[in-house]
């Protein structure tokens, strides 16, 4: 049971890095945003595996 939790908030943690790459873009800052598309990466990435 505590696998499907740990992999539902790796998928929020994605979606939410997934809304700071929007904001970054937004505010012209290119390389945090590509920052965050790598660590959203990785969290969607932990979410599949852990599920």
């Amino acid at each position: 049971m505590s696998q499907n939790w740990a992999a539902t908030a790796m998928a929020f943690i994605a979606l939410f890095l997934v809304g700071g790459i929007f904001s970054f873009f937004k505010q012209g800052l290119k390389k945090g945003a590509i920052l965050l598309g790598a660590l959203a990466a990785l969290a969607t990435t932990a979410a599949v595996l852990w599920w």
